[in-house]
């Protein structure tokens, strides 16, 4: 299995999967291509989550604000997953927790983009060019097609325990490592941030749920809120907090958007407290 993730939306994910087609009779999977664009923090938190939900799988990871700098393209092994995409933080996080957490089951590999071979359409995009002028120049600004996706197919059908010696990698190191922030605990106080913001308007923090246990209400930026193990424990329009599936504590509306409800987005600082 080879999974797919980028901010592409549509159609460039269909070009990555041809390519992939051509080289691999893997399954292909899709996680999502509607991440924010350019987010690597957004996509690395939902990664993180998802990820270990697949069996073992070669994951395809494009979101690539540098594409065409000199920021490296990674393999990294991940336990019994490997993790293909740009050296810019987004695969670490996911990595770390596939790898078993301590990071003592990663190794890292930078790709050789030389050495996968050039990417070729099947016929030539001028139905007037000689067949031996197809295109075959790498761009700058699609290496998910150019190299991600080559690579990504030698990985899935190379032999797990002998990554280290394909000819399109070589042992390397994680030039831009990515941690998701963690939330400060003291006493009955919790200070953290929203990670990220999901497509229900649901405001995810980086709070472990675990604060509220045992708690009825709590103040959000000072502000009261009912705490609800459900969005329907409270009514139709109502702002709760509650611990959402990733372990969190997430600010929602019943059956609305919790971003608007308590004037929060990605990155703006939580605190939470009890309330009186």
């Amino acid at each position: 299995m080879i999974t797919l993730a980028s901010d592409f939306g549509t159609p460039y994910p269909a070009a990555m999967k041809g390519v992939l087609l051509q080289r691999t009779d893997a399954r292909l999977v899709d996680v999502a291509h509607d991440f924010p664009r350019q987010d690597v923090r957004t996509a690395a938190f939902w990664l993180r989550e998802v990820l270990p939900y697949f069996p073992p799988a070669t994951h395809l990871v494009v979101i690539d604000p540098g594409v065409g700098t000199e920021r490296d393209a990674l393999a990294l092994r991940a336990g019994n997953h490997v993790l293909v995409g740009p050296d810019n933080g987004v695969l670490c996080p996911a990595a770390r927790r596939l790898a078993g957490g301590d990071g003592s089951r990663l190794e890292t590999y930078v790709i050789d983009e030389e050495a996968i071979g050039p990417v070729e359409p099947t016929t030539s995009p001028n139905p007037a060019a000689n067949p031996s002028e197809r295109r075959s120049l790498r761009s700058n600004t699609f290496h998910g097609r150019d190299i991600f996706a080559p690579a990504a197919a030698a990985v899935h059908d190379a032999d797990p325990d002998a990554l280290g010696s394909l000819a399109c990698l070589e042992p390397g190191a994680v030039a831009v490592d990515l941690e998701l922030p963690a939330a400060e605990l003291e006493g009955e106080r919790a200070a953290g941030e929203v990670l990220v913001v999901d497509g229900f308007g649901n405001a995810i923090t980086n709070v472990p749920g675990s604060f509220l246990e045992g708690r009825e209400q709590v103040l959000v930026n000072s502000d009261q809120a009912p705490v609800g193990e459900t969005f329907a424990a409270v009514s139709v329009g109502e702002r709760l907090a509650t611990v959402g599936s990733h372990g969190y504590v997430e600010l929602d509306v019943n059956r609305g958007c919790g971003d608007e409800a308590f004037g929060l987005e990605p990155g703006d600082r939580v605190v939470l407290e009890p309330a009186e």
